[in-house]
């Protein structure tokens, strides 16, 4: 995702009319100066999105951390003009960028002094103004929900879970798998979380003391279940309480030695650090990208340095060193043994994704069973995801002592009778499946969904009036790759959608590469939703992106062929177009590609691509196996305490009727919340089945600047400098 971070930075200094230069091999780099110092143009940043690491290198510098080194980069600035620096890195590469900052005058006095640069250039570069943006696959940097470069990391985790849990089933085998993160636990939770792992080892929260116990008496109750594999997933600063490093060695001989379990580790090292970004990285990187631009652009003397972050779904700036302060607090409470606090410190969907975690894997089913039924039902096109939603809700509902039942074929089979109990083991390893085990229909008591989910939910309260049958709580999970449910940011099974579309752009680009003067005109799913076209054009680099919800005409086509014209001109021999489905009933993907064949004739030739059903399988991404399996569980807490509410009311009889007894479970910015079918109308356009407000609209002009066209208005109205991390 650096790259990405590196050509929006670059492509949107350039727009802004700045000059824009590399700095080669990082902080040695601005140390050594000369060749590794070199102006960037637009098109030395064409084809780096889908590349992993950084194209323009990076080094540990040990020169940087003494004065003589800061005084050598500074003279080198000064000699080129430079007043503004964007550092992509660590804490560290941040830590010392500030450090810079702060000397930055003190620097410039030596210089003029040792007569190395005159007064008049330590006039001219009197300020240097810093913005900081996280790159580091640790995700341990407090103040940013993502650092760039953590969910690429998880994708290549996951690839490997999956591959391993399959030869682990087939031979009954005990796998421990350490991953990456220093002193950070976020990718061991994270991947415990997505693959249902019997034990994770997290710094931050180290075991109880007899943890050996524990851990065999739960590996044993797993198998005892019915599973024939258990996984073990260790984060590489694993620790006892007595801060005594817990390694795979040791967790192996226990296994093996103690219950005679065939076991296997495997530490995945540089693997995680590799690999091609994924789609949510590079959107990622191309937002801070230009967020950093703008923060410098906007900058004064007096501004404390900025790091830019992600808050929700919003690039917000953050002082820079009041993040590092609570970073290092995190590994302070750790050495003081306040893990509670360490845990905390890291935030809230730290603290989320462990408490779902202890629940899901720790917490043994009661023997007192409560009374209650819960169904769950999937509606609608089927999408990655599902399933993780449905295994996490079944087993909360049986932690809670309920019992859960399972409505197969969607409304179909609720109205057909196709009800039966599902039990602990039937769900066990549903998380990494794509697609519905339960079947869907087109057309939830508790449903996973899409659109159809919601105006279904809707009609079913509706219907309470006439039968109080219905009058029972109701939840619905937004699931669909189009993310068009109303009250949600996000819904399940959209980020392996946009992957899937993201790596097949990757390849059609390659053999556009290759042809030289060829338009790729691409199709892609989502009803009258453009997100899937607008976040694919942002992460695989396109030109355009027709979509309903922002209207094209014949003009803005013109516009577009023109551009690509003069594209051809360049060394950037190719083009790639994206058109949401329905983005428009005259101007159909076949008419766009005759227009654009007709026009370009003698100067490119055009391709046509309908990416069809592809989008709606495959395995799900690390986001949606996470974000499925806490919407799951939440759901059936939430349903628990409305069935509380009601026996409290009226003893040994369930009736709920109110609005806010049938809610959808929303995304907003950072938190899951539930909000009454009946309050989201307003916000439904429901004939074409998209919510009326969506928050991805805003990026839309970024993907026109990083196309190179002028004048584009950018909104930053959402970015606030924020003091408190």
């Amino acid at each position: 995702g650096m790259n990405a971070a590196v050509r929006a930075t670059v492509r949107v200094g350039i727009y802004t009319g700045a000059k824009v230069y590399f700095v080669h091999e990082g902080y040695q780099g601005l140390v050594d100066g000369g060749d590794n110092i070199k102006p960037a143009t637009w098109e030395s940043v064409s084809m780096m999105l889908q590349l992993g690491g950084t194209v323009i290198g990076s080094a540990r510098c040990m020169d940087f951390k003494e004065k003589w080194g800061r005084l050598k980069a500074a003279c080198n600035l000064v000699k080129l003009g430079i007043t503004n620096l964007c550092v992509i890195g660590g804490d560290g590469s941040l830590t010392g960028a500030n450090q810079f900052r702060t000397e930055w005058s003190e620097l410039l006095a030596d210089l003029t002094k040792q007569g190395k640069i005159t007064a008049e250039e330590a006039k001219r570069s009197s300020h240097l103004n810093i913005v900081g943006m996280v790159g580091s696959i640790d995700n341990d940097f407090c103040g940013t929900d993502m650092t760039i470069g953590t969910d690429s990391a998880l994708h290549r985790i996951i690839e490997v879970v999956d591959a391993i849990t399959t030869t682990a089933q087939s031979h009954q085998r005990t796998f421990i798998l350490e991953v990456m993160g220093r002193h950070c636990g976020y990718l061991a939770l994270v991947t415990a979380l997505a693959c249902g792992a019997d034990w994770v080892f997290i710094p931050e929260m180290p075991p109880e003391d007899n943890w050996e116990e524990h851990l065999c008496k739960r590996l044993i109750a797993q198998r005892e279940r019915g599973s024939r594999l258990n996984v073990i997933i260790m984060a590489e600063g694993a620790q006892d309480r007595k801060q005594k490093p817990i390694t795979c060695d040791q967790v192996k001989n226990l296994v093996s030695k103690k219950l005679g379990f065939d076991t296997r580790s495997t530490v995945l090292g540089h693997v995680q650090r590799g690999g091609t970004p994924s789609a949510f990285d590079r959107i990622l990187g191309s937002r801070m990208g230009v967020e950093a631009v703008m923060a410098l652009l906007e900058a004064t003397p007096e501004t404390p340095a900025c790091v830019v972050s992600l808050s929700g779904n919003m690039a917000i700036r953050l002082p820079l060193m009041e993040c590092v302060q609570v970073t290092k607090d995190v590994t302070v409470a750790m050495a003081e043994g306040r893990f509670e606090d360490a845990v905390n410190l890291r935030g809230k969907s730290f603290q989320n994704n462990w408490n779902t975690y202890k629940m899901l894997a720790h917490v043994t089913p009661p023997e007192v069973k409560s009374n209650i039924n819960i169904a769950i039902v999937n509606v609608g096109a089927p999408c990655a995801g599902m399933n993780a939603a449905v295994r996490s809700a079944v087993r909360a509902g049986l932690i809670q002592g309920h019992q859960m039942l399972a409505v197969y074929d969607g409304f179909d089979g609720l109205a057909n009778g196709q009800i039966e109990p599902i039990t602990w083991a039937q769900v066990g390893g549903w998380t990494g499946k794509g697609g519905s085990n339960l079947g869907t229909k087109r057309y939830t008591w508790y449903c996973v969904s899409p659109c159809q989910a919601y105006q279904g939910g809707l009609e079913l309260v509706t219907a309470r009036e006439k039968y109080e049958e219905l009058c029972i709580p109701m939840v619905v999970i937004p699931a669909t790759v189009s993310n068009n449910v109303p009250g949600s940011d996000f819904s399940i099974g959209a980020d392996t959608a946009l992957n899937t579309i993201t790596t097949t752009c990757d390849r059609i680009k390659q053999s556009a590469a290759g042809t030289k003067r060829r338009v790729f005109i691409i199709e892609t799913m989502g009803g009258y939703c453009g997100y899937l076209a607008t976040m694919a054009g942002l992460s695989s680099g396109a030109d355009a992106a027709y979509i309903y919800e922002e209207p094209f005409h014949i003009r803005d086509l013109e516009l577009n062929v023109k551009h690509l014209i003069e594209k051809m001109k360049t060394s950037v021999k190719r083009g790639l177009i994206l058109r949401n489905s329905n983005a428009n009933d005259n101007y159909t993907t076949q008419f766009l590609y005759n227009l654009y064949s007709e026009e370009g004739k003698g100067t490119f030739d055009c391709r046509m691509n309908i990416l069809g059903h592809m989008q709606q399988g495959g395995t799900p991404t690390p986001f949606d196996r996470n974000f499925g399996t806490k919407m799951g569980s939440k759901s059936v807490l939430w349903l628990t305490d409305k069935l509380k509410e009601s026996l409290f009311v009226s003893p040994g009889r369930i009736f709920a009727n109110t609005p806010d007894s049938a809610c959808v479970l929303g995304m907003k910015r950072r938190s899951l919340i539930f909000q009454p079918l009946a309050s989201l109308k307003e916000d439904t356009d429901f004939e074409h089945r998209i919510p009326k407000t969506e928050w991805w609209l805003k990026l839309r002009p970024i993907l026109k600047i990083l196309a190179r066209y002028e004048a584009v208005e950018i909104d930053t109205s959402e970015v606030h400098i924020h003091t408190h991390p």
